[in-house]
């Protein structure tokens, strides 16, 4: 059994907890929807829905065209059935003083029925009061707050200068960082989706910034890339890109060699599926010529992905970058400046050191 915190007196009703009492418990189990888990849950919980997606489609629909108690009646045999495999499948080997939480969407009667049937059996559940919507209107309100409690050092450079992987680094050397593109799953450019994996939902990208956050020691800086208001699909929440804009620059100056040669590497995944490269192009269209993109695309046919990097940057990329940056961030012109023209995984590393010893 690990560790858990001492819970401090209820002052509830008997097998209700809040969000204060989170830590004392040793599994939190969301009984809502798979749908409704994927989009967003709790740090840490496991899904065990009280109803499957199709079957909270069933139960809701009877209860708008027929009534409320012969939605009850089905919702319930589903939920029996749904509890007592969760139990049988999951729950067995827990010992007696195994503490659960259990929540749904406002704590109500999916959390409400598994919370019961686990006390029945003898361990001490409990079901979050207020369900998800206390936790989501919690994160909402300390994303509006945190920010403002931590001085940030923002890595600025052209596209290219390995800025992700220069946090990296910095974390590697023990520094504090705040990683946004990990957290949204995305490279923060028109070509920045990654293969094989889709972004969170806007609300999971929240409680991943949430849950960073709340880790990090407001007593020591912390380092993060300079990004745009939207990172692919998701939006940095006001208070926090307010924050960054606000903050102390430095800025990577590497070479336009060194650049196309990290980009080739870090985005090698392009040369095994060109077309999906020449489909990315085309979100370039209206902000580049017909002439530029054709250009650009008989280049992908051709496998020059060198030359075609080299001309992303210079006729695209940099522009824009220089345009955005001056524009939103306040110390960018005056930011310290760290040459390099090595962005290989050990030149990487000493940039890191030498941004650390700034």
């Amino acid at each position: 059994m690990s560790e858990r915190a001492p819970v401090a007196p209820e002052r509830h009703a008997k097998g209700v907890a809040t969000l204060s009492q989170l830590a004392g418990f040793d599994t939190i189990i969301d009984a809502r929807s798979p749908a409704e888990y994927a989009e967003d849950h709790l740090p840490g919980a496991i899904s065990c829905p009280a109803l499957s997606d199709d079957e909270r489609a069933r139960v809701g629909t009877l209860y708008k065209q027929v009534s409320a108690f012969e939605a009850k009646k089905i919702g319930a045999a589903l939920v029996a059935r749904n509890i007592a495999r969760h139990i049988e499948e999951r729950f067995l080997d827990r010992p007696k003083d195994w503490r659960p939480l259990i929540y749904c969407w406002r704590g109500g009667k999916r959390s409400g029925a598994f919370t019961h049937v686990l006390r029945e059996i003898g361990w001490d559940a409990h079901r979050l009061e207020g369900g998800y919507k206390v936790w989501r209107k919690h994160i909402v309100a300390e994303l509006a707050e945190l920010p403002a409690r931590f001085s940030f050092r923002v890595i600025s450079g052209a596209t290219g200068s390995a800025k992700s992987r220069v946090l990296e680094a910095l974390a590697a050397e023990g520094a504090q960082i705040l990683h946004l593109e990990e957290f949204a799953a995305h490279k923060g450019s028109v070509l920045g989706n990654l293969p094989d994996e889709t972004q969170p939902s806007q609300k999971a990208f929240e409680t991943r910034l949430h849950t960073a956050l709340s880790s990090l020691d407001p007593s020591k800086p912390v380092h993060v890339e300079a990004e745009s208001r939207r990172i692919g699909a998701l939006q940095v929440p006001d208070r926090l890109i307010a924050a960054l804009r606000a903050a102390p620059c430095l800025r990577i100056d590497a070479t336009m060699t060194s650049r196309v040669e990290f980009l080739l590497r870090d985005y090698a995944y392009f040369l095994e599926d060109p077309r999906w490269l020449a489909e990315k192009l085309g979100h370039l269209r209206g902000l580049q010529s017909n002439e530029t993109l054709a250009h650009w695309l008989g280049l992908v046919e051709a496998g020059q992905f060198r030359s075609l990097v080299g001309e992303l940057l210079a006729r695209h990329y940099d522009p824009l970058y220089q345009r955005s940056q001056t524009r939103n961030y306040r110390d960018y012109g005056e930011a310290p400046v760290f040459a390099t023209d090595d962005l290989s995984p050990a030149g990487i590393s000493r940039l890191a050191r030498r941004i650390l010893a700034s």
